[in-house]
Parts: C-alpha cells; sequence; structure tokens
C-alpha cells in the first residue's frame, strides 16, 4: 500500500494533505531514542546486505519493541513504542506517528501479496504500482537483490515520489517479501527533507521484518 492509498484508507485527510514538510523541526526529539545509534541498542551483528544496501541485518528486533502480526499469516513488523497502530484497509497493518499539527513522521505499512508480483519483477512492479496511484516523479534510488529475511526472501527498492495532489515528497524502502505460507509487501516511509534523520529506524525495522 502506498501513502496515497492510506489516506483514503481513513487517516484524516487534512493530516495528510498538508504532507511532511514541516516535520523537520521535530525529529530530534520526536525520535531520535528510536533509532540504534542514540538509544544506545546494539543493532543485529549479521553479515551486512548488499551493495546499497549495507544497512540490512536481519536480526532480532530491540526487546523494549512492539509486534504487529498480519492478520491470517505469519509476517509480522517490529517497531519501537513511540509509534502507535493508524487506520487501514482491512487485513493489513499500518504504524506510524504523527506530529501534533497531524502531519506524518513515520509510516509502515504490511498488506498482502494482492497482484501478480515476484522477487523478479518486484522493481518494476512498484513503480508502475505507484505511477498508477496517481504520484508522479517516480525514481528509483536503488535495488536490491534477493535478501534473506526471517522466514523467507525478499527483494527491496528505495525510491522517491511526489503526490499529484499537493505535490508532496516522499522517500521509501518498499519491500516484497516471500514466505514459506505466503508472500506480503513491506512499506517504510517517511518525507525526502527528513529521510536522513528517520533511515536508520526505518532500516532496522525492515531488518527485523518477520516473512508469512
Amino acid at each position: 500500500m502506498s501513502l496515497r492509498q492510506h489516506r483514503r484508507g481513513g487517516i484524516a485527510a487534512a493530516a495528510l494533505a498538508a504532507g511532511l514538510s514541516l516535520v523537520l523541526l521535530g525529529c530530534t526529539s520526536g525520535h531520535a531514542s528510536s533509532s540504534p545509534a542514540s538509544s544506545g541498542q546494539a543493532a543485529p551483528r549479521h553479515a551486512a546486505g548488499p551493495a546499497g544496501f549495507t544497512w540490512f541485518r536481519p536480526g532480532s528486533p530491540p526487546a523494549a519493541w512492539l509486534r504487529a502480526g498480519l492478520p491470517g499469516q505469519h509476517a509480522a513488523l517490529f517497531y519501537p513504542n513511540s509509534l502507535r497502530p493508524m487506520p487501514g484497509d482491512h487485513g493489513t497493518v499500518t504504524v506510524g506517528r504523527n506530529s501534533r499539527s497531524g502531519t506524518v513522521l513515520v509510516y509502515l505499512n504490511v498488506t498482502p501479496r494482492q497482484g501478480d508480483e515476484t522477487l523478479r519483477d518486484w522493481p518494476g512492479f512498484r513503480v508502475a504500482h505507484l505511477r498508477d496511484d496517481g504520484t508522479t516523479g517516480v525514481h528509483l534510488d536503488s535495488v536490491s537483490p534477493s535478501l534473506r529475511f526471517h522466514g523467507g526472501q525478499g527483494r527491496c527498492v528505495i525510491d522517491t515520489y511526489t503526490t499529484k495532489i499537493h505535490s508532496n515528497h516522499y522517500q521509501e524502502i518498499a519491500c516484497f517479501v516471500q514466505g514459506t505460507h505466503a508472500a506480503s509487501v513491506l512499506v517504510a516511509a517517511t518525507s525526502t527533507g527528513t529521510w536522513r534523520a528517520y533511515q536508520p529506524l526505518l532500516d532496522q525495522v525492515v531488518s527485523s521484518y518477520q516473512a508469512g
């Protein structure tokens, strides 16, 4: 699911229409404690991922993190308690955090496989999906080879795009993950302006994801 779809799934239109341009002032106080570097929690010690995804280190999440299971699957999203469940489409998991003004600071979403996407065609599938959803300026920043997640294999892209309405600029890590029993799509996003501040958190969320 994209952030634009999430608007239709229940988040107040005004909150999302405002975009993420004002959240930079809240980054340091709002989420600094969520990243491994600032919380004192060591990152899992596993071999680093391939070039472009050297941050990918599949491992257990910090002990204090919460778990949200995808309905009907073994897939699970782990996240810090600074984030909260958010409204979303039925059968999906959406977690994030808004600023006091209602703008989105962090957006995490897990959706069961709903199309014919595969590990092989995931990069092209994700770009086409974003464009079909009305976004513009879609750009692939990085594409991974196959990655070993807990319980399965996955493939991820890092991309940027601009929403048609209000021209909000987002950057995301979007992964297709094939587990033993089912496949799912994981999206971890923030604005392009706050990407550097939140990327360590998003990286750790993706690395700790449990396949279905």
